[in-house]
C-alpha cells in the first residue's frame, strides 16, 4: 500500500478496503452457485453474493471518483495485482465445507453491519448514502448466518465438530478487522476506528456461539497484512479466476 500523504489518499484507501473485502467475499460466496447442499441455500448464497458485488460497485466506483485518475470500478476490480488489494484476510480464506462458509460469513457480517451503521454519519454524503443502502441487506445477512451457525453448531455430532473446526481455523483472522493504522488516523473522527466496533461485534458473536454450543478459541494469535496488501496465497488463486477474462482480452466489453 502506498504511503498515506493526505486525506484524499486516505479516503481512497479507506474505500478500496471496504470494496475489496465485499468483492472478494462476494466472489468466494458465488463459488457455491450450483454446489450448495440444497436448492434453497444455493439461491440464498447466490443472492448474498449479488448483494456483496452490488456494494462493491458502489464502494469501488466512489474510490475511482475520489482517486481522479480516470479509472473505473471495473478497472480497480480486474486490473490490480494482489499486492494492491487491501481486503481483510478473512474474506479470502477458502470456502471449505458449507459450515466453514457460514462461519466465515457470520464473523464478517457481525463486523460489517456495525461498521456500516457508523458510516451513516460520515460527513461525505456519498459515503453515508452507500452505507445506508448496504445496511438493509447486511442486516439480513447477519440474521441468516447466525441462524445457520446455531443450527449447525447445536445440531448433530458431525455438524458440531465441523463448525468448531471452522471457528478454530478462522479465528486468527478476526483480529485484523479491529486493527487501526494511519488510514484510520487520517480519517478520524469522521470514520469509525475499527477497534470501536469490537463491542458491537462481541454482542452478536458471543451469544450466537453460546447458542451454537461452540467454544471461543483460546488462541491470541492474530494474522495481519491484508489491509496493507500482504495476503495469503489464497488471494492469488481468487484473482486468477476472477480476472482471467479481462487479462486475456484487455478492454473486452459485453
Amino acid at each position: 500500500m502506498a504511503q498515506i500523504l493526505n486525506r484524499d489518499t486516505a479516503l481512497f484507501h479507506f474505500l478500496t478496503r471496504i470494496g475489496d473485502s465485499t468483492l472478494i467475499l462476494g466472489h468466494r460466496v458465488s463459488e457455491w452457485c450450483g454446489h450448495s447442499p440444497m436448492l434453497e441455500e444455493d439461491i440464498a448464497l447466490a443472492n448474498t453474493a449479488l448483494d456483496l458485488i452490488g456494494h462493491t460497485r458502489m464502494w469501488l466506483g466512489l474510490a475511482a471518483e475520489v482517486e481522479g485518475k480516470g479509472r473505473s470500478a471495473d478497472d480497480l476490480a480486474f486490473l490490480r495485482d494482489s499486492m494492491d488489494f487491501t481486503n481483510l484476510l478473512l474474506v479470502e480464506q477458502p470456502n471449505g465445507d458449507f459450515g466453514q462458509t457460514m462461519m466465515r460469513q457470520l464473523l464478517f457480517d457481525a463486523w460489517h453491519l456495525p461498521y456500516l451503521n457508523a458510516l451513516k454519519s460520515f460527513p461525505d454524503p456519498r459515503v453515508a448514502g452507500i452505507a445506508e443502502k448496504a445496511t438493509k441487506e447486511v442486516a439480513y445477512h447477519v440474521d441468516r448466518a447466525a441462524d445457520l451457525v446455531v443450527r449447525l453448531g447445536d445440531g448433530t455430532h458431525e455438524s458440531h465438530t465441523r463448525m468448531q473446526a471452522a471457528l478454530d481455523e478462522l479465528w486468527p483472522c478476526v483480529g485484523e478487522m479491529f486493527s487501526t493504522d494511519e488510514v484510520d488516523a487520517m480519517l478520524a473522527p469522521d470514520a469509525p476506528k475499527p477497534d470501536r466496533i469490537r463491542d458491537a461485534w462481541d454482542a452478536t458473536i458471543l451469544p450466537t456461539l453460546a447458542r451454537a454450543t461452540l467454544a471461543v478459541p483460546a488462541t491470541r494469535f492474530t494474522r495481519q497484512g491484508g489491509k496493507t496488501g500482504r495476503h495469503s496465497e489464497h488471494l492469488g488463486h481468487v484473482l486468477a479466476q476472477m480476472q482471467f477474462l479481462q487479462r486475456a482480452y484487455p478492454g473486452a466489453t459485453w
